[in-house]
């Protein structure tokens, strides 16, 4: 099969040159829940060394909830925040000599953009602002595709270490069920996905869902071993 497998590097997990080499595309936090110039550097340099592309991933600018709670912030302050980010990415990637191919965003500002049309258009509209001439990582069937779809070029994402709700929203990290860290059922969900167009939800409906690549979180409990057998197979 041919399949971009992306990750979510520069957050601090050690583990990027050992991820490297199994992706096409990678993630890299640029200052929000993570990050600085320094880490930024080093991940885009690794990336450079490995052929892999490239991106932005902001997010809420919360180091401490590490990007995965709602913060109560205002619309023009997520907005600076958003650009700030954006823009230090791109500077870092214009230093090293190394195109950004992508914007993603992380943890809870991408759940909420997926169901939240207001939130979703604010981030849109930083995008734009950034000019940036680059792909869009995005969920299927979400708010923040919908309003995306005539003015960004989209790659579709699904999850390979996430369960699937009925409305195609991942289950929430606090529950038990929320995680694949069997590299088995990893490869089993993207498997499925490419061949019949469907991933299997918490309560076994099996939904249509698009998607171009696929997400290992870098720091998931078994990224390593998940994405050495996903790419046996691909």
């Amino acid at each position: 099969m041919k399949i971009d497998i992306n990750c979510d590097l520069g957050e601090g997990m050690g583990n990027d040159a050992a991820l490297m080499p199994f992706l096409g595309s990678c993630s890299i936090a640029c200052g929000g829940h993570f990050g600085n110039d320094e880490t930024m550097t080093i991940a885009v340099k690794l990336a450079q060394q490995y052929d892999v592309n490239v991106g932005a991933h902001p997010s809420f600018p919360d180091k401490e909830n590490f990007g995965r709670k709602v913060m109560d912030i205002s619309r023009k302050k997520l907005s600076q925040s958003l650009f700030q980010q954006i823009t230090d990415f791109q500077i870092i990637c214009q230093t090293v000599g190394m195109p950004m191919h992508h914007i993603k965003l992380h943890g809870a500002l991408y759940n909420l953009a997926a169901q939240d049309a207001e939130i979703a258009a604010v981030v849109l509209n930083v995008f734009a602002r950034c000019q940036a001439d680059v792909k869009i990582y995005l969920p299927d069937n979400s708010a923040i595709a919908i309003l995306a779809d005539d003015y960004f070029p989209i790659i579709y994402e699904a999850f390979a270490d996430r369960r699937y709700n009925p409305d195609l929203s991942l289950v929430a990290r606090n529950l038990d069920n929320a995680l694949i860290t069997d590299k088995k059922l990893a490869w089993q969900q993207i498997s499925s996905i490419v061949k019949t167009g469907k991933v299997s939800t918490i309560d076994g409906q099996l939904i249509n869902i698009r998607a171009d690549t696929f997400c290992v979180h870098g720091d998931s409990e078994n990224a390593f071993n998940i994405l050495q057998y996903i790419n046996k197979h691909i």
